[in-house]
């Protein structure tokens, strides 16, 4: 294939998708409850495993990412597929009109984490987000086997699981409670800007990285998420930049964020706030591209899935820079 396919791919797709469809920001019909945005991701991803994008109710000048980068829809991993895995993580948010879901599949190499999120209007697909980990090229957390590919990644009920009455919050809470996770990991220095149930734990590219007696990537791999952040374990984190949060689904307590963790490389050497000697993992300019997700129950963060790969340094997104 030519270089310029893609290229010419895309601007196929925009010029015969000119016509403008009805602004996303009008929110969706009431008719189209968890139920139908269910449909429609479950559509979709039948289409993508059939790797023929014309089964998708596209909206008219509909727009997909694949890794922070504009394709045609049909490009990107529409074009590599060969099967969907067995974890199917569903989330919605009729009231924003977003239904996502965080999942695995196969290409010809090997197995990969996925995160998707749509956009629907009038039941058609007007925005589709989508991240893939792919083990091969960006690598995964830790050592051992690919994580995504393991039965056990998918076993984590608590985020199946709807909100008894009152451990709910309404959803600009909510959304406030994530982003207080993100204030406490941008310049970790030990203070909570949220809380966190004392069970809560984190997922992060397969691998868990709270409570984890195996300790993958060191002795405060076994602690709790809120003892990580107490001692600074992050402090190399400079910056969570351009934060989102496009669904939140009420019923189970689950907010998405999407957004970028920028590291300037300058830290070097440094003391957890216990008195640790420690040395920063990054040491050089580097950005991650993030979808990622938290369970909340009773007003505190209880489970978080992150799905993330590295991007070039200080990179946009497509989602927020018109």
């Amino acid at each position: 294939m030519s270089r310029f396919a893609p290229i010419l791919l895309l601007a196929a797709w925009t010029i015969g998708h000119a016509a403008e469809y009805p602004a996303a920001t009008r929110g969706l019909p009431p008719e189209c409850d968890r139920s139908c945005l269910y449909g429609v991701i479950d559509q979709y991803l039948d289409a993508l495993e059939k790797k023929d994008v014309n089964r998708v109710a596209w909206a008219r000048n509909a727009r997909y990412t694949e890794n922070n980068v504009e394709l045609a829809p049909g490009d990107g991993v529409w074009a590599t597929i060969t099967g969907m895995g067995s974890y199917k993580l569903k989330l919605a948010d009729p009231h924003s009109g977003q239904v996502a879901m965080f999942g695995n599949l196969s290409e010809a190499d090997a197995t990969s984490a996925y995160a998707l999120r749509l956009k629907v209007v009038e039941r058609k697909v007007a925005e589709a987000e989508m991240l893939v980990v792919r083990i091969r090229e960006f690598g995964a957390l830790g050592d051992g086997p690919n994580p995504f590919a393991n039965p056990r990644f998918d076993d984590k009920p608590i985020l199946q699981q709807n909100l008894r009455a009152g451990e709910g919050r309404p959803r600009e809470r909510l959304i406030s409670i994530a982003d207080g996770y993100f204030d406490t990991l941008q310049l970790n220095d030990g203070q909570l800007f949220t809380e966190f149930d004392p069970d809560c734990n984190r997922v992060e590219n397969g691998l868990l990285t709270t409570n984890n007696p195996d300790k993958p990537l060191g002795p405060t791999s076994a602690l709790g998420c809120a003892d990580q952040f107490k001692l600074g374990v992050y402090r190399y984190d400079d910056r969570l930049r351009e934060r989102r949060y496009p669904l939140v689904d009420e019923e189970r307590g689950i907010v998405l964020a999407a957004g970028f963790i920028d590291h300037s490389g300058r830290l070097g050497d440094f003391k957890l706030t216990d008195g640790t000697p420690v040395t920063s993992v990054i040491r050089h300019p580097h950005s991650f591209y993030f979808l990622e997700l938290f369970k909340i129950v009773n007003g505190k963060i209880k489970q978080v899935e992150a799905n993330f790969i590295t991007v070039p340094y200080n990179m946009t997104s497509p989602w927020t820079a018109r």
